[in-house]
């Protein structure tokens, strides 16, 4: 029987009493990273809430999941398994779905815990969303596809609700203001931990904020953000004259140019640097 856990994203207390139980009674653990999930483990025991017990610790994640699951005979999943990501709820930006698909494939019972996971205390805590709401991950790192990333998702009737790292939060923010500067936002970093910190307002308001702060270390620590629904889905078209008006490299326009309109990049770029 395997068992997909979840875990806390930031406060120990977060764990729920299922999970604990079933730690207990757990034999096998598959960890994202096994280094996180035995520093959970030792805090779980040092607390009193677990019971010391020495599990056996394998690593899942997306770089050997599928080696893994070719490796092991069916019998292994015999034992009393469980599955942990880092933080949160298996499956949502984080390993686990290649071994759900793998148990439901092979007939093989497994179970799913509910617990705390991010986006939906993201969409909870941002007063933004209602109902509906689309969860996309990570934008892309590259500056032109999250440029046409964020174009295309500013379309959406639904609230978004996106993470992103603290090194590429600020050209992330700068990105969405010059598709749309009044946006409402509302961006949470840490959430559940002691240094959680959220700002709400348009998005050209909250980037500002940001930067006029004094404080070295605001940026630092994981971020989560929604986005509220477009009003007129018309206003987010990406046209030519919009894009010649963005302060980002000719390089980068001359590749978007060349989506749109087809023809050679290079020759865009000779144009655009003339």
């Amino acid at each position: 029987m395997v068992t997909f856990l979840p875990t806390p994203i930031g406060n120990l207390q977060d764990i729920t009493l299922h999970t604990l139980e079933v730690l207990k009674l757990c034999d096998v653990l598959l960890c994202e990273d096994t280094r996180v999930s035995k520093k959970l483990i030792t805090l779980l025991v040092e607390r009193e809430l677990l019971p010391y017990k020495d599990y056996v610790y394998y690593p899942f994640h997306t770089h050997n999941q599928n080696a893994f699951l070719e490796q092991n005979s069916l019998e292994f999943f015999n034992q009393n398994i469980g599955f942990l990501s880092d933080a949160g709820m298996p499956c949502i930006s984080d390993p686990g779905v290649e071994l759900v698909r793998f148990l439901q494939t092979n007939h093989i019972p497994f179970e799913v815990l509910g617990g705390i996971s991010a986006v939906t205390l993201m969409a909870a805590f941002s007063g933004i969303v209602e109902k509906e709401f689309s969860f996309l991950g990570f934008p892309p790192h590259k500056i032109k596809e999250k440029l046409e990333f964020f174009y295309s998702v500013f379309k959406s009737p639904y609230p978004i609700i996106l993470y992103e790292s603290p090194h590429r939060l600020l050209e992330s923010l700068e990105l969405m203001v010059q598709v749309d500067k009044n946006r409402q936002v509302f961006l949470a970093k840490e959430l559940t931990k002691k240094h959680q910190n959220t700002f709400k307002g348009s998005l050209e308001s909250v980037l500002n904020a940001l930067k006029d702060s004094k404080n070295e270390a605001l940026l630092k620590g994981e971020w989560a953000m929604v986005v509220d629904k477009a009003e007129k889905v018309e206003n987010c078209s990406l046209s030519e004259e919009a894009l010649l008006s963005l302060e980002i490299p000719p390089k980068i326009k001359a590749k978007i140019l060349a989506k749109i309109k087809g023809g050679s990049a290079s020759d865009y770029y000779q144009s655009l640097v003339k």
